[in-house]
């Protein structure tokens, strides 16, 4: 998938770009640094691609997913948060964590030049094999709800 503009201008502290597939229609330089800074860090890149590909997951799936504590996991999860790219939905006792539809294409772009880096790509492995065995969130989730 190729990224074409269309139109592009740039304004004082704003830079207005419109690509022809893309939801994000203004890209000011403190979202861009904040987006830039995320993605300056490889923990919160692997965070990123599983939520780009497994759509939300929980901070105990991260946890189990990417081998890091706790206390790592929430403070990459809170800079996501706090930056405007991750958002969360609670449902019960969890809190699921996605990636905001505003700057899903624009990490869509990125991944396409990172999805064959062995890292990320046992991350999904991983995901996988927990997937399947049922250990994750959304599978309890469901276990809980079909008990109901």
């Amino acid at each position: 998938m190729k990224l074409s503009f269309s139109k592009i201008s740039i304004a004082p502290q704003i830079l207005y770009f419109y690509p022809d597939n893309m939801k994000l229609k203004r890209f000011n330089l403190s979202f861009g640094t904040q987006l830039f800074k995320a993605l300056s860090d490889e923990a919160r890149i692997r965070i990123l691609f599983l939520l780009y590909n497994n759509n939300e997951l929980t901070i105990s799936d991260m946890e189990l997913i990417l081998d890091f504590t706790q206390t790592k996991t929430a403070r990459h999860l809170a800079y996501l948060k706090n930056s405007g790219i991750v958002s969360v939905r609670k449902r019960g006792q969890w809190v699921f964590y996605y990636l905001k539809d505003e700057v899903f294409e624009i990490i869509s772009q990125v991944f396409l030049y990172l999805n064959k880096d062995h890292v990320i790509m046992n991350d999904q492995q991983i995901h996988q094999t927990l997937l399947s065995n049922r250990e994750l969130a959304v599978n309890k989730l469901e276990t809980i709800k079909w008990k109901s």
